[in-house]
């Protein structure tokens, strides 16, 4: 599994982004019998409009864009998952990940 630090992460949703601003965001990545998936985890967010707007919706599917602390871009489809309660969410990938690339 490798870990990444996000210092920034939007989501979109047909015509709306969202810059999420948070206090802490990581990118997982599993690779397991030769299934790749991925994950990211979001705690402190900001925005709690966001959260219950998500909360109260069934299309949760989202495009992403993150971007790593030490400067590398990633952008995948996925679900986004909130968690009002505790300020936090997490976003499950679908598909690709791309800017990805196993060392």
């Amino acid at each position: 599994m490798e870990t990444y630090d996000l210092a920034e992460l939007s989501i979109a949703q047909g015509p709306q982004t969202w810059l999420l601003v948070f206090s802490r965001a990581r990118l997982f990545v599993v690779s397991e019998a030769g299934t790749r998936l991925w994950y990211i985890d979001i705690d402190g967010l900001t925005d709690d409009r966001l959260l219950a707007d998500f909360a109260e919706s069934h299309a949760i599917d989202v495009g992403m864009t993150a971007v790593s602390i030490g400067g590398k871009t990633f952008r995948g489809n996925g679900y986004f998952h909130p968690n009002p309660l505790h300020r936090a969410a997490a976003l499950r990938g679908e598909g690709a990940l791309e800017g990805y690339s196993h060392p």
